[in-house]
């Protein structure tokens, strides 16, 4: 493809003569707001349907293909898994029988079961599904840093100025390993919602609060509000970040004293029923994991709806940890599969019942997938040959499995697709112009995606 350059520092419409702007509105965040660095992201692309939305259910660690979408049941005994099978409401496919909600809706999501890569690193093959390209050499083991934005600062950098009142690109609780913005700067980083809904009990959002003697009614209008932070430390303006326009002070403002994003973060307004629905657990306190060691985060799928139904352009969900080296089946039964088979049916039925599947298309996957021979403690391995990912909603038809995997699940049997194919999927349903290119540091324009081919089984 022909990349057409675009330097993230002329085209984001910053006045670089203006540090003490920044320190008014990018102070924001000292405040409690947090979403100084995002909304200075422009628009790069032609407007897209204003009403598309991606939800990222990230399923870090790595999901066995062999316990969830492809089970091979007449594998030899050391790769087969205890599990058995079963038909969904659509002739011919079959799941893991620990997904039985998931079975009978079916025909409103699909799988991929010929995804495949060469990175068996758990950071490392994060942002080859989260960028399209490999991790740099000699980068941290761990922590979010990229070497290329990911996804959603890609839609930042977009598409935000579209829908100013809220971020484009919304982390739920926080960032991962592979979700970072790179070159693209701060602007484009993702807003952490922080609190989580895992935690049970009342939800509220710190970033969306002013701190301890800041009244928005008090401080009705944006100099007020300024003349307050100017009594913020100075040290704050040390940071050469804290630089921005007008226009970007003016948004900052809109986030903390308009009602959008406000009601979007309301999980509280949800009612009892729909929340149980999603797995709610009343008794649930504290925001510890179950007996199983598997956080309680059904209620993070049910935040990540509100979202999009408010207009977050892409929200990426946590929902690690399914690195089943160990145990892999007790970890599997007795914890993830059966609160994943609730959740995810819940959000697929209640995007469709509530009009928002057209126009919301659902990833879920992971890094990887685990070996096709079971280890000797029960588990499996880091393996990239090949996995499986469930997607649905948007242009996606349901009912529908693309490619497929050996007799043991080891490598792709046809049809092997990529996670740029994933990606470039959903940067067309999104409206993300891949052609653009943006300067890296060194002053070399990449591509938004340097490969892939969309999915056009599924569509």
């Amino acid at each position: 493809m022909q990349a057409r350059s675009t330097s993230s520092k002329s085209s984001s419409g910053l006045r670089h003569d203006s540090r003490r702007g920044f320190l008014k509105a990018g102070v924001l965040g000292a405040s409690g707001l947090g979403l100084a660095d995002l909304l200075r992201a422009e628009s790069a692309s032609a407007d897209p349907k204003p009403e598309s939305s991606v939800i990222i259910l990230w399923m870090r660690g790595g999901p066995s293909q062999h316990e969830t979408w492809d089970p091979k049941m007449d594998a030899p005994s050391e790769y087969r898994g205890v599990f058995g099978s079963t038909p969904t409401n659509v002739s011919g496919a079959r799941i893991c029988d620990l997904l039985p909600q998931s079975a009978k809706i079916f025909d409103k999501w699909s799988i991929v079961r010929s995804l495949h890569h060469k990175d068996a690193g758990h950071s490392s093959a994060d942002q080859i599904c989260f960028t399209g390209y490999p991790a740099p050499p000699n980068r941290p083991a761990e922590g979010p840093g990229n070497g290329y934005p990911s996804c959603g600062s890609i839609v930042a950098r977009q598409l935000q100025s579209q829908h100013p009142e809220l971020p484009a690109y919304v982390m739920v609780p926080r960032m991962v390993p592979g979700t970072g913005s790179a070159y693209l700067g701060p602007a484009c980083r993702p807003f952490e919602s922080l609190a989580d809904p895992a935690a049970g009990g009342s939800f509220a959002v710190p970033n969306l609060s002013l701190a301890r003697g800041l009244d928005v009614n008090r401080v009705s209008n944006r100099r007020g509000l300024l003349r307050n932070l100017d009594s913020i430390e100075s040290s704050l303006d040390q940071s050469r970040e804290m630089e921005a326009s007008d226009q970007f002070q003016q948004r900052a403002w809109q986030l903390l004293t308009g009602e959008n994003a406000r009601k979007a973060f309301d999980l509280d307004s949800e009612s009892a029923t729909v929340r149980e629905r999603y797995g709610f657990m009343p008794a649930y306190k504290a925001p510890t994991p179950d007996r199983c060691g598997v956080p309680a985060w059904s209620q993070r799928f049910l935040l990540a709806r509100r979202l999009v139904e408010h207009g977050v352009r892409l929200v990426t969900v946590d929902c690690r940890w399914w690195d089943t080296h160990v145990k892999g089946y007790e970890t599997m039964r007795d914890g993830f599969l059966p609160r994943w088979d609730q959740a995810y049916s819940a959000l697929i039925e209640d995007l469709d019942q509530r009009g928002l599947l057209e126009s919301t298309m659902v990833i879920a996957w992971g890094e990887f997938g685990r070996t096709p021979r079971v280890n000797k403690t029960g588990g499996r391995d880091h393996y990239p040959n090949v996995f499986s990912a469930a997607v649905a909603g948007g242009p996606i038809q349901g009912g529908r499995i693309v490619g497929s995997s050996d007799s043991k699940g080891a490598f792709p049997a046809d049809n092997p697709k990529s996670a740029q194919d994933v990606l470039l999927t959903m940067y067309r349903h999104l409206g993300v112009d891949t052609g653009v290119a943006y300067l890296d540091n060194n002053g070399r324009p990449i591509p938004v995606l340097a490969s892939g081919q969309v999915l056009r089984e599924l569509i």
